[in-house]
């Protein structure tokens, strides 16, 4: 990621991901998106786009209202 840390992404099914990130796990389902597939749970969202190397990653705060908020981390796939 651009930080430098690391996300790992498991995909147990089309409809949840679990995101580990900074030593902490997140469980997440997966939501609506315009592009890409999203997922949100623990107050925050995972967005990916593309597939394999080079696809792109961002985890997002999520809002209580359903929005996207600020960006935690940019990730490339390698």
């Amino acid at each position: 990621c651009e930080s430098g840390h690391v996300i790992k992404a498991t995909y147990s099914s089309v409809d949840t991901a679990t995101v580990q990130y900074q030593g902490e796990t997140h469980e997440m389902h997966v939501a609506v998106s315009g592009s890409g597939a999203r997922y949100v749970g623990d107050g925050m969202e995972w967005w990916t786009k593309g597939s394999g190397s080079g696809s792109e990653g961002t985890l997002f705060h999520h809002q209580t209202e359903g929005t996207t908020g600020s960006v935690i981390e940019s990730c490339v796939a390698n």
